[in-house]
């Protein structure tokens, strides 16, 4: 089984997807630290439920490099071969990368990126919405230092947009693919060795 960390700052069902996989067997990893910005984001309890191991790194302006440096170093200690963002809500400052180290980064969006890069929670639904579009989708991409949204992608899935569609409706049609999604982009990563 392959080590992994999961990264969360909400309600963690994308956490909830990866922890039903490797329940089932889908996935051959182990998730061995949920690591939250918020110290009351639910996805904390979920992890708890499931007996993994979580820590708080709580982020504000004054101590975002050393909250991330020690979640970086929370990470690589907990022996991660890969981390997954799953709904991390905050950008990674250079002390996480340093404290990181070599480990790959994969984070979720909930768009078709490039498209919408840059926007999230509801306001990337709102945007997909106002432009238009008639279908969005989730990317899962490679993360690196210093970009938001721009690495390779690892695995991409439309969603249609309909009519009368709300953010909200639309949100709930793409998070469903989203859990599909970060368990497949998962799995492609290890079963190629990350």
């Amino acid at each position: 089984m392959t080590p992994i960390a999961v990264a969360v700052s909400g309600r963690g069902s994308n956490l909830q997807a990866l922890i039903d996989a490797i329940a089932v067997g889908r996935l051959d990893a182990e998730i061995v630290l949920v690591a939250s910005s918020r110290p009351d984001a639910p996805a904390i309890e979920r992890a708890k439920q499931a007996k993994i191991p979580t820590g708080v790194f709580t982020v504000t302006k004054e101590t975002r490099a050393a909250s991330q440096s020690a979640m970086g170093h929370a990470i690589r200690n907990a022996g991660a071969r890969l981390l997954v963002l799953a709904g991390y809500d905050r950008y990674l400052a250079d002390a996480f990368w340093d404290a990181l180290g070599e480990i790959p980064v994969i984070n979720i969006h909930p768009s078709l990126l490039p498209a919408f890069a840059g926007l999230n929670n509801m306001k990337v639904h709102e945007a997909v919405i106002a432009s238009g579009a008639t279908e969005t989708g989730v990317t899962v991409h490679r993360a690196h230092r210093g970009k938001l949204d721009e690495g390779e992608i690892v695995v991409q899935r439309r969603a249609p947009v309909l009519p009368g569609d709300t953010p909200e409706s639309l949100a709930a049609r793409v998070l469903a693919v989203e859990h599909q999604v970060i368990v497949e982009a998962v799995q492609h990563l290890l079963s190629s060795a990350v």
